[in-house]
């Protein structure tokens, strides 16, 4: 599977995609642009994509590191920190997501991150 730079700000994410249909569809539409919105431990950002479903594992509760896609409104969702919506220590998106890739960097930059910067997600080898 294809491998995804997202850089937002001064940030920069690598992304290992998934072998999902949701990872295809993102990586079919880079390189793009987009605009960075936030929410408290969340960096999302829309992205030009049909309609994709719900897979069945979609999930609320990630994994540090874990890329996810909402399906309502097509977002890419990086969840880096606790949420309004999480108990305790865990990473609890607003709603459940589509799970379609990982990265190993260092998440922490994201909480800078302001609504509004520009999103360019590009494949990389």
């Amino acid at each position: 599977m294809p491998k995804l730079k997202i850089t937002v700000g001064h940030c920069v994410v690598h992304v290992e995609a998934f072998d999902t249909s949701t990872a295809k569809a993102v990586a079919a539409a880079a390189p793009f642009e987009s605009r960075a919105a936030t929410w408290q431990g969340e960096v999302y950002f829309q992205v030009p994509v049909p309609a994709v479903e719900r897979d069945d594992g979609a999930r609320d509760v990630v994994e540090r590191g874990e890329i996810a896609f909402r399906t309502e409104g097509e977002m890419v969702v990086i969840g880096y920190a606790p949420t309004p919506c999480s108990e305790g220590g865990e990473i609890r998106l607003a709603s459940p997501s589509n799970i379609w890739g990982r990265t190993d960097d260092d998440l922490a930059g994201l909480s800078e991150v302001e609504a509004g910067q520009l999103v360019r997600v590009e494949l990389v080898e």
